[in-house]
């Protein structure tokens, strides 16, 4: 409080008709406060009806008259926030970027943007992981997403919105996962073996299930990259290899569905005693 009647002071000693000084009632913190309360709220009313121009047109005037207020920095959460409700999200994050960037020592408040950061770089691909063989697009997209659901889960990993970010971190994870086997398979159609078994370890290494984060890929892919692998390892006659891939579907994945081709395989390698 004391650091914003000084702020205040200064802004009005420095002119004769400063911003945030305007008619008797700011010329104290408190009447600051409350003015600058009042105004965020008209604009809320705005925002709340989605009246997205005259809300962003009202947040602009709180984040001009009342700088020194901490409904400036709201403001500016819902200049960016109406952007996002339009699905005008490149110009979202760079809104949401400049906030993290300007306003560190906000802890809430900067969680909160980066989550919304994450939401909107995810929400620029939600129509493409519908789309069929949409493992042959380009995945950069995809891995933004990705590294920014990861990097908040790290740095938040309790934030109330940490829940809605694991369920998104594991549908980005499984996309990228189905693209590198994607792409493995395409190199073992070409007897590409070498190429083939460094795309799904890559995969495994990367993004396998149960992450430091705690956002495990939803159906689990991890036993469908190991039985690519093992069939791989079978195809390059490295018995050994693709006895330990099978045998870790085996070991680790028993409610998968695939535990039974791996113990075929298993039994075809028993059989020729390989």
């Amino acid at each position: 409080m004391r650091r914003t009647r000084l702020l205040l002071l200064l802004a009005c000693l420095a002119s004769t008709a400063p911003l945030g000084c305007e008619g008797p009632a700011s010329k104290t913190a408190l009447g600051y406060t409350a003015d600058a309360k009042r105004a965020y709220e008209a604009a809320m009313e705005e925002f709340t009806a989605h009246n997205w121009l005259e809300a962003v047109n009202k947040m602009r005037e709180v984040k001009r008259k009342y700088s020194y207020s901490r409904y400036a920095r709201l403001a500016e959460l819902r200049i960016a926030d109406a952007d996002y409700e339009q699905e005008k999200f490149a110009d979202a994050i760079r809104e949401y970027r400049q906030f993290v960037h300007d306003h560190r020592s906000d802890n809430d408040e900067v969680a909160y943007a980066r989550s919304r950061i994450a939401q909107s770089e995810y929400a620029q691909i939600t129509d493409s992981v519908l789309l069929a063989a949409g493992e042959e697009r380009d995945q950069a997209i995809v891995y933004d997403a990705y590294k920014e659901l990861r990097g908040f889960l790290h740095d938040y990993p309790e934030s109330r919105e940490s829940p809605r970010m694991r369920e998104l971190l594991a549908i980005v994870t499984a996309r990228l996962v189905r693209h590198e086997l994607y792409v493995a398979r395409f190199y073992l159609q070409r007897d590409n073996y070498d190429a083939a078994v460094l795309r799904i370890q890559y995969a495994l290494r990367n993004f396998a299930t149960g992450t430091d984060v705690g956002a495990p890929v939803g159906q689990s892919l991890e036993p469908e990259a190991l039985l690519l692998l093992g069939q791989t390892y079978l195809k390059m006659h490295k018995w050994a290899d693709a006895r330990g891939a099978f045998e870790t579907i085996t070991k680790r994945f028993s409610d998968s569905g695939l535990i039974v081709s791996a113990r075929g395989y298993l039994d075809w390698m028993h059989d020729r005693g390989v």
